[in-house]
């Protein structure tokens, strides 16, 4: 049936419109107000943050990290400067997909997988996207070319040219100036992130690392201008850095190399300090190794073959270098005797060969098994009499022992400005219940008093004592820097001088001595009959392994490695001390057959001039007579 046909409702067709019409015109109306407002909220209330924003998409803020001081020995010849080198830096914000671009640099320049593994590892110790990371360092001319041809396959690439570190004595300061090397990770966190924007080296080691705040200077920064690409249009402003403050060190190159000289090759260590300053003269340890390829990044190769050497040439034998001292100590232990009031000059032990403790039958053996009879202080210090000093020091006791040995510096850090230091070892009651829960033995006291057993020291801490010996116990701690920014360095925590009963004690020490090397049963004479000026010395052996009680030392049956260490400490002029010497020969056997030479040679090109007599300011100064008549 069809449906009727229904009349269309203009009116109510009508306000349907009129009501879209209004709610699409308050609609409009809404958003055009809403798009005022954020307008009026982005261009005037928040006019200030986006004029900023714009100004820094067009103006960029560049460190410029400072100039790293240079370092001089005393006599001004240059240890450690800074040279123009070419090197490749890669900015993460422009390079875009910077893994990729590595590969392309790896492939353009032809490098090795290792190259590659580096790269990424410098990648990512970048601090900001937008600073450039230098990833290759010491372009060639070639290298350069290539990255030029390629430029518009490595975006966000640069070839920028820098200040390096160099050291141009090469491996004669490794231990004592140490190097530079890139800023890790760790290092990272802990830095003024502010001071060392765009700064990528740090001291690592030796006066480089002690000294890094001086040497470092302050940054400075320039505002440049920039395109939309990053390209610099011009600079702005520009606030300069602050460079590293100079370096003078005491150490002098000539003394260095003719100490490395008389080594001879030979792994060992050499101190020379001047005993009135603490000067440290000369600091070897051999052998060494070339700091330059630290600096901007040794190879995983070559690094393996110096870690793993069987000499260990990173390994600072000054200043970690841990080693029984011997005999070395025996003229310290006579002083601390006589102060002790255990002994006087002229109390005499007869040595049959050895010395025994009462009731007990173990023999501690002397080094001459035949004995030298009667001996006193003296003749005990000449000789190296072992029995002597065995009695000595069972009369001291371990407790007086430690205290007195402590006072020359042993079981502690003695220098002023070396981080590296080892503390060594001064064993007492305390330590050995702490380390092995066990008591003291007697016989653990008299091997301490001819330094073995459990005591360690360093070749610092033999020169150290042995300057004391020579300043009649006036401590100065020894130290490498001689002025900083023209001023000697300060000791905060000065060590309290060693102040005996007697000063003429320190006499007794010292006589003794110089008969080690000018007497005629001198341990060292053959030194002493060569020389022109008087020296007071010690030699000592320090054994690397035990031997059995009743058998005697034979080299022939120890491994090369196995035989004694050879040690010899000496200052010089005796009478007028300008220069004290420490000397360890690993497994040189014979302290004053490999040792002492070896001082004496240092000495020699410290005080004699060409003339091989003793320098004018070393000369002792002539009694008024004999001016008078040598005037006349």
């Amino acid at each position: 049936m069809p449906q009727p046909i229904r009349l269309k409702d203009h009116e109510k067709d009508a306000r349907l419109v009129r009501q879209r019409v209004i709610v699409g015109a308050v609609a409009v109306l809404m958003l055009t107000c809403a798009l005022i407002a954020r307008l009026y909220y982005l261009q005037v209330i928040q006019y200030e943050y986006h004029s900023a924003q714009s100004e820094k998409n067009r103006i960029h803020v560049q460190p410029i990290p400072p100039t790293r001081g240079l370092i001089f020995d005393r006599n001004g010849v240059i240890v450690a400067d800074n040279r123009p080198s070419f090197s490749l830096s890669v900015t993460r914000e422009r390079a875009g997909d910077w893994q990729k671009t590595l590969d392309v640099i790896v492939e353009v320049l032809e490098l090795t997988p290792d190259d590659r593994v580096l790269f990424e590892k410098r990648m990512k110790q970048g601090r900001r996207p937008f600073e450039p990371v230098p990833i290759l360092f010491e372009l060639t001319e070639e290298q350069i070319a290539r990255v030029a041809v390629n430029q518009f396959r490595l975006p966000g690439v640069e070839v920028v040219a820098q200040l390096v570190r160099h050291y141009p004595q090469g491996a004669h300061f490794a231990h004592s100036v140490g190097y530079v090397g890139r800023i890790n990770e760790k290092e990272l966190k802990q830095l003024d992130s502010t001071n060392y924007a765009g700064t990528h080296h740090i001291g690592k080691t030796g006066i480089e690392r002690f000294y890094e705040a001086q040497l470092h200077g302050e940054v400075g920064y320039e505002e440049v201008e920039t395109n939309a690409r990053g390209r610099v249009l011009r600079v702005l402003k520009r606030t300069d850095p602050k460079p590293g403050t100079d370096l003078v060190l005491t150490l002098d190159v000539r003394l260095q190399e003719a100490a490395e000289q008389a080594l001879a090759g030979r792994r060992g260590a050499i101190v020379a300090i001047e005993p009135s300053s603490g000067d440290v003269l000369a600091m070897v340890s051999q052998p060494s190794f070339d700091p330059n390829p630290f600096v901007t990044g040794i190879s995983f190769k070559s690094y393996a073959e110096l870690r793993d050497s069987i000499d260990r040439p990173l390994y600072n034998r000054v200043l970690r270098g841990l080693y029984p001292p011997g005999s070395t100590i025996k003229p310290m232990v006579a002083v601390s005797g006589l102060d002790a009031g255990v002994v006087t000059p002229a109390s005499r032990v007869f040595d049959p060969g050895f010395y025994q403790l009462p009731n007990y039958d173990h023999k501690y053996r002397n080094w001459n098994r035949s004995g030298d009879g009667w001996v006193n202080m003296e003749t005990a210090i000449m000789r190296s009499n072992d029995t002597y000093f065995y009695d000595l020091a069972h009369k001291m006791g371990i407790d007086r022992l430690h205290d007195y040995m402590s006072r020359f510096g042993f079981g502690q850090r003695v220098a002023l400005d070396m981080f590296e230091e080892s503390s060594g070892l001064m064993p007492s009651r305390e330590w050995k219940r702490a380390r092995y829960r066990q008591a003291w033995f007697p016989g653990e006291t008299l091997i301490l008093g001819i330094g073995q057993g459990y005591m360690q020291a360093t070749p610092l801490q033999l020169a150290q004592a042995v300057a004391l010996m020579a300043n009649r116990g006036k401590w100065i701690r020894p130290h490498l820097a001689k002025t900083i920014e023209g001023q000697p360095p300060v000791d905060p925590e000065p060590m309290p001088d060693i102040v005996l009963r007697d000063p003429k004690y320190w006499d007794y020490g010292r006589i003794g001595m110089e008969q080690v090397v000018h007497g005629a049963r001198g341990t060292a004479h053959k030194v002493g009959a060569t020389s022109v000026y008087r020296i007071a010395g010690k030699s000592g052996t320090a054994q690397v392994v035990a031997i059995k009680q009743g058998e005697k030392y034979d080299r022939n049956k120890l491994q090369e490695r196995h035989r004694d260490h050879a040690l010899f400490v000496a200052f010089a002029p005796a009478e007028d001390p300008k220069i004290a010497v420490a000397v360890m020969v690993e497994n040189g056997e014979s302290g004053s057959g490999v040792a002492a030479p070896v001082v004496k040679q240092v000495m020699d090109a410290w005080l004699l001039g060409e003339d091989g007599q003793l320098k004018p300011e070393f000369r002792p100064p002539q009694p008024l007579a004999d001016q008078q008549s040598a005037n006349r």
